[in-house]
């Protein structure tokens, strides 16, 4: 390896790992903003994509309109000042609006990390281009550079790897964002040296651009036209915008509709970003016709699964296929790129139109699939426009295989209508926004007159309603009077008013428990939930309560209102797949304490199958000077009651000592390894919970 090839495949490397690095560091610093919705994620990765392609722009500009002295010149000023708001963006103070969220995400990221992020994703394409050229020099012949973006890919790869198992467990976010600063420093020193050996260079590449030619050292052989015909430019933007598609609707899937598992958005985004690795390597790596069949057979089992077939699938095969689906299918999409790719002084364009099509495809699942579906159907749009594609990508290969796609695509259609109708089962309302599908379903026992109504936010329950005349106002799910909750609800004030606080509105269910005289502050940042409660569930309307509802992020509310002094706070935020971490911080706790009665009981809901909450809130509670117990409910069918854990945080040793509290209460099994969570730290990789793969 030349001097100059470690030179720039460094700055490429760096740059791609610090590219992914800044990812989740800046993300995780805006989720407590919005309330830590899984959704927050998605629209990140709209800008992250759209900001990719307009460095991608950049860098095609630089490319093909200005002399290369120029080139370096401006590349260098950029770094210059994409390192003076990496800088000034550590300290800055952050702000946003839960009601334009998608809005806010852009603006924040594009203060935070606007410039570096554009540099990043210029730098690939860029110093690509300069690498061919200056290649040039010394063999007269322009080497393709493609192999570099398959380095790129596997930096990106690693540094999404190495973030939740090695940097986020080990680093609070202020050293993460010092110590991605310190790699941001060598690599300006880095990109600094490419751009000036580009411009020490450029006098010789002038003289000698007319001997320049294509050289014969790849296997590969290029398109015979010099320039990209139309149709290979809009199939580089359709196969990357598909790829793109197929990796933010799979991800939604998973976290919605399969399994709420903390972290798991990490393992799509390994796939998408391994199948780019792979196809870049070259041909001899990537058998096309065996590929092509493993990847009609992953298109039919995920197509399976999507008709929500009548037996039990194990949840962790069902997210192994998906993912296992995507890496092939992404990879026949990536490696269909690259046989279609054009001559080195192509190459900018290319990256461009790949960056396009990302950016399509992620805006279709972040921004236009909200607005205009109400449950998660992108997926299935995404497996038929895969179909469509290998119909024109393989059109000239076989008669046969024109009628094979003919008909996947028709398949795939009619999936579409299938997939629809079963989402519709027992549904009598399904709505979508930001912050993801809600739908309410309704069954009815025909031996007897009643109905049931439940509340899911994709897989997760938030509510039940038995509709009789003696259960419709009996507090159901996990809010039974045995539950912890239930007790902290009961026992807590003797006959007096009392004045409560609920983190998530859900159905409404903890209304239930209202009698008269008492306040029910309800938070919750979905608008949705809100007209549901009211409007489908009768909870709210029939409380004797004075109910109230704050809209917005609980937390956020509560640091701008005035002392509300409460009796109980309940928090129930801690089901799903994105853990609002924020409100479970030093901080948060503190904030708590604040807004509650001296005597006050802080009832925490850690019912989670994949996470361990419990030895987080001991720990907090140990922090604060509070005791803790642990309050495990058993489910009842008749009445419509589950299982649930509930953690009581108090200083109440009076409470603490009533018989039914002191029966059903024990302490919380702590963790050893366990480093308390603060605004500045959080990781979920040691309270992670040992998975079995099993039936469910």
């Amino acid at each position: 390896m030349s001097t100059l090839t470690f030179l720039y495949g460094t700055a490429i490397f760096l740059g791609s790992f610090l590219l992914f690095q800044i990812e989740p560091i800046v993300a995780k610093r805006l989720l407590p903003l919005l309330g830590g919705s899984a959704a927050v994620w998605t629209t990140c990765l709209v800008f992250f994509q759209s900001a990719l392609l307009l460095g991608y722009l950049c860098a095609h500009w630089l490319a093909t309109r200005l002399r290369a002295r120029t080139q370096a010149l401006v590349y260098a000023g950029m770094l210059v000042a994409a390192l003076g708001q990496s800088w000034f963006s550590i300290s800055s103070e952050l702000h946003a609006s839960t009601v334009h969220p998608i809005i806010s995400v852009f603006v924040l990221l594009s203060t935070l990390i606007g410039l570096p992020f554009l540099v990043l994703s210029a730098t690939n394409p860029l110093l690509q281009a300069w690498y061919a050229r200056r290649f040039a020099q010394s063999t007269g012949a322009m080497v393709p550079p493609y192999r570099l973006f398959a380095l790129s890919n596997f930096s990106s790869l690693l540094a999404l790897v190495v973030y939740p198992w090695l940097v986020e467990p080990h680093f609070s976010l202020k050293e993460q964002n010092m110590s991605w600063l310190a790699g941001f420093v060598v690599f300006v020193f880095t990109g600094s040296g490419c751009a000036w050996l580009s411009a020490r260079n450029a006098a010789y590449i002038a003289r000698n651009v007319a001997a320049v030619s294509i050289a014969p050292t790849d296997a590969t052989v290029f398109a015979e036209e010099t320039t990209p015909r139309y149709r290979d430019r809009i199939l580089w933007l359709l196969l990357a915008a598909c790829g793109s598609l197929l990796l933010s609707s799979v991800t939604n899937h998973l976290s919605q509709n399969v399994a709420a598992i903390p972290l798991l958005w990490t393992v799509p985004l390994i796939a998408y970003l391994l199948s780019f690795v792979w196809a870049f390597s070259g041909e001899h790596f990537y058998p096309r016709r065996v590929m092509m069949g493993f990847m009609v057979v992953l298109l039919g089992a995920a197509g399976y699964l999507l008709t929500d077939p009548p037996f039990f699938t194990p949840i962790l095969a069902t997210v192994a296929l998906y993912c296992i689906a995507l890496l092939i299918i992404c990879l026949v999409c990536h490696a269909e790129l690259h046989r279609l790719r054009p001559a080195p002084q192509y190459a900018t364009s290319f990256y461009l139109m790949i960056a396009a099509g990302g950016a399509l495809g992620s805006m279709f699942v972040g921004v236009l699939a909200p607005l205009v579906f109400s449950a998660n159907y992108e997926l299935v749009y995404g497996l038929a426009m895969t179909t469509v594609l290998m119909l024109v990508v393989t059109w000239n290969s076989h008669i046969l295989a024109r009628f094979f796609w003919v008909a996947a695509t028709a398949g795939m259609v009619a999936l579409i209508f299938v997939q629809r109708q079963s989402y519709n089962q027992d549904t009598i309302l399904q709505v979508r926004n930001f912050y993801g599908t809600l739908h309410v379903t309704q069954t009815s026992d025909p031996q007897v007159s009643e109905y049931t109504r439940a509340l899911y936010h994709g897989t997760i329950e938030h509510g039940m309603q038995i509709f009789s005349d003696e259960l419709r106002k009996t507090p159901t799910t996990y809010y039974a009077h045995d539950s912890g909750v239930g007790l902290a609800l009961d026992l807590c004030c003797g006959k007096r008013p009392r004045r409560v606080g609920v983190v998530g509105l859900g159905a409404g269910t903890l209304a239930a428990y209202g009698r008269k005289g008492d306040v029910f502050r309800f938070y919750d940042i979905n608008p949705l939930v809100k007209q549901i409660a009211s409007s489908q569930f009768t909870y709210l309307r029939e409380s004797q309560a004075n109910v109230e509802i704050v809209m917005g992020d609980a937390r956020l509310s509560m640091a701008a209102e005035p002392l509300q002094r409460y009796d109980v706070l309940a928090l129930d935020a801690f089901s799903g797949d994105a853990i609002p971490i924020h409100l479970l911080t030093r901080e948060a706790i503190e904030l708590y304490q604040h807004h509650l009665q001296p005597d006050g009981i802080l009832a925490i809901h850690v019912s989670n199958k994949y996470v361990e909450l419990a030895p987080v809130v001991l720990q907090q509670a140990e922090h604060a000077g509070l005791q803790s117990r642990l309050v495990i409910s058993k489910d009842n069918d008749d009445i419509g009651v589950y299982s649930s854990d509930w953690v009581l945080v108090t200083a109440n040793k009076a409470f603490l000592a009533k018989q039914e509290v002191a029966e059903r209460g024990k302490p919380v099994e702590a963790i050893p390894s366990l480093r308390l969570w603060t605004d500045d730290y959080s990781s979920l990789l040691p309270i992670l919970k040992p998975q079995k793969f099993k039936w469910e």
